[in-house]
This record gives C-alpha cells, sequence and structure tokens, in this order.
C-alpha cells in the first residue's frame, strides 16, 4: 500500500471516530496473522513486540489454532451457541464456520469495541441468521449479554469464548471477576474456554512489552498459570487443564515444531 493510499484510509476512519493512532489490541494480532486491517500505530507496537520477544508471532498464531480446535471439541461436545467476547478482525475458517461444519446449525455471537473490527465482522454476519456481532466493551457485562441475547438463547449452554482478550483487561478490572459475571448468565452444561499470554517463560521480556503497550496506551498483560487458571473460577477443567497453548489437545495428538515458541496459557471447562 502507498503512503497516499494510507493516509487516505488514515483519514476515512478517523472521519468515523476511530483512533489510529493507538494501537488496538485487534489490530496488532491481525497484523501479526499477515492481515491487512491495521494502522502505523499497530504496526509498530507489533514490531516493537518482536524486537523483544519473537515469539510473539507465533503466540499469535499458536493461539489462532487454538481456538479452532476449542470450537470444534465444543461442537463435537453439542454446543451449538458461542458468545467470542474480544473476537478479534475476521479470519478464516471464521467461528461459525467451524460451529456449523458437518451439518451442525450454530449460532455466534461476535463482540469487540473496535469499530473495524465491527465494520469488518458486520460486512461478514449481515446476510447470515446464525451469526451477530456487537459493538461493545467486554466490561460492559449486561450490555454485552442483552445484545448477544437477541441471538443467543441464555437459558440452553452457550459456549463462551475469551481467547486472547483477557490480557487486554487490567488487574484493577478484575478479569477473573468479569469472567464470574458471565458464567452467571449461563445455563448448565455450557463451556468457558480461555487462552491468555504469560510472561512466566521470560518475565523481563514480557515486563518490557506490557511497559511499551503501557506507553502506548494499550494494556498487555501477561499472567502467571495461576492466575489464568484462576480466571476459570473453579469450574471443571477439561484434560488436560490449563497448559500451555499448543499442548491443549493438540492436532494428531502431538505439538507443532514451534509449540514451546507459544508463550501462553490456555484450558476449557464445563460448567
Amino acid at each position: 500500500m502507498s503512503e497516499q493510499d494510507e493516509q487516505s484510509r488514515h483519514d476515512s476512519w478517523k472521519a468515523l471516530g476511530i483512533r489510529t493512532d493507538i494501537p488496538h489490541p485487534a489490530r496488532v494480532y491481525n497484523y501479526l496473522l499477515g492481515g491487512k486491517d491495521n494502522f502505523a500505530a499497530d504496526r509498530d507496537a507489533a514490531q516493537m513486540s518482536l524486537s523483544v520477544m519473537p515469539q510473539i508471532r507465533d503466540s499469535a498464531r499458536g493461539n489462532r489454532q487454538f481456538l479452532l480446535r476449542a470450537v470444534r471439541y465444543l461442537r463435537d461436545a453439542g454446543i451449538r451457541q458461542f458468545l467470542d467476547i474480544g473476537t478479534g478482525l475476521p479470519a478464516s475458517p471464521s467461528i461459525h464456520e467451524v460451529a456449523s461444519a458437518g451439518g451442525a446449525r450454530s449460532r455466534v455471537a461476535y463482540v469487540d469495541n473496535d469499530p473495524v473490527v465491527f465494520m469488518r465482522a458486520e460486512a461478514v454476519t449481515v446476510n447470515d441468521e446464525s451469526a451477530l456481532s456487537v459493538p461493545a466493551d467486554m466490561r460492559d457485562v449486561d450490555e454485552v449479554l442483552s445484545a448477544a441475547g437477541k441471538l443467543l438463547d441464555f437459558s440452553q449452554p452457550v459456549g463462551l469464548l475469551f481467547v486472547a482478550s483477557l490480557h487486554n483487561i487490567p488487574d484493577a478490572d478484575d478479569p477473573a471477576g468479569l469472567v464470574a459475571r458471565y458464567l452467571a448468565a449461563l445455563a448448565p452444561g455450557s463451556y468457558l474456554v480461555i487462552s491468555h499470554v504469560t510472561g512466566d517463560f521470560a518475565p523481563e521480556q514480557m515486563a518490557m512489552v506490557t511497559a511499551s503497550y503501557a506507553q502506548r496506551g494499550t494494556v498487555f498483560a501477561g499472567r502467571t498459570r495461576e492466575q489464568v487458571t484462576a480466571m476459570f473460577n473453579g469450574r471443571d477443567l477439561i484434560a488436560p487443564g490449563v497448559v500451555q497453548i499448543s499442548y491443549w489437545r493438540p492436532e494428531g495428538g502431538a505439538p507443532d515444531v514451534n509449540a514451546d515458541r507459544v508463550w501462553g496459557y490456555a484450558g476449557v471447562a464445563r460448567l
């Protein structure tokens, strides 16, 4: 993309009230996965991360693969409703494509507070009655549940997904307590899916990345395995429990060669 095209795109988003001068986690993640829905501030933040912690790109890719594995697991367990909190920009295959594969008739509500994400997701789901895009901050739990309730029936089991989103919530906002508020709205038989970055494998590098994001106005908090486990609020974890992301039920039974470079934890629990 030429500099002129980039400026034109920047100006068009700015005219819609979208902050393009502050990196947004969804757009940084999009860049790390090779997408084009990002701006200079997002790319700068991503490159900063990569310069300090090259494993960040492996983590983004490994996290995406975990998401698809987890959705397939829930689909095969009979879940037909999904609430994806902090969904990020659309990628292929989408959650609703995976959730509905094999003839399953699933419904998916996507939630994100970035207008770019909402506009892209709405364009993808506009003619799909099985999917809904919700423009909201995940911390506005009542607003999210009310909007998602237009598609999902919370008296029936739901797959609740917090995939690579809770590490963008500061400690002051109590991420484990936030998850608990959503869990209170779910029916028995629902599932909770969480993945989260960690500094356990390189605390000094993670501290540098966290500080650099903070200077850019963005939260990126690596947490310990114990802290991530606490976010499941005591629900029954599916084997193998909370483990390094690429080790959660890998395809074919064996993680890929870059598994140890995916620095984060993941797990799935049943309510």
